[in-house]
């Protein structure tokens, strides 16, 4: 009788991190080992692009992140924002960094669902502000994880 190798039956585990780039903040999220949920992270408050880097690739190291996913802004009609071209070139250098996979995401509207979700939680105004983008990010997560499951 043949045993097989536990370590061949068990799901690949794969640490995905999320973000959500502002120009003041950025809001991060997990996924757990499986790729199944999205936890937040908390928000790093944007210094400069050396700065935030390097503050972002600690915590890649720090949870063994092996994919990027990056909220890319687009207008409602599918065209890139204006401040998508920057955002990309951050989580690339994140993504190059770690050897990493960086994969855009649409966030249109990850925002006003964020400020929906913490409106219906009865958060102050200035509680909101300190957490949307970490919701927006856990947002953008939870819709990628549940894509990549159905495909």
């Amino acid at each position: 009788m043949s045993l097989s190798n536990p370590d061949q039956a068990r799901p690949r585990e794969v640490r995905i991190l999320a973000l959500d780039v502002g120009q003041k903040r950025i809001g991060m999220a997990v996924s757990d080992p499986l790729g199944i949920t999205a936890q937040g992270l908390g928000v790093l408050i944007r210094q400069d692009r050396e700065t935030d880097l390097a503050r972002l690739l600690e915590v890649a190291r720090e949870w063994r992140v092996q994919e990027i996913v990056v909220g890319l802004p687009r207008h409602m009609d599918g065209r890139p924002g204006k401040q998508a071209p920057e955002i990309m070139e951050l989580a690339q250098a994140l993504g190059d960094a770690l050897g990493a996979k960086v994969t855009p995401w649409d966030e249109r509207l990850t925002t006003v669902e964020a400020d929906r979700v913490l409106l219906q939680a009865d958060l102050s105004r200035r509680r909101r502000r300190q957490v949307v983008d970490q919701v927006a990010a856990v947002l953008i997560l939870q819709s990628y994880l549940e894509y990549r499951s159905l495909s």
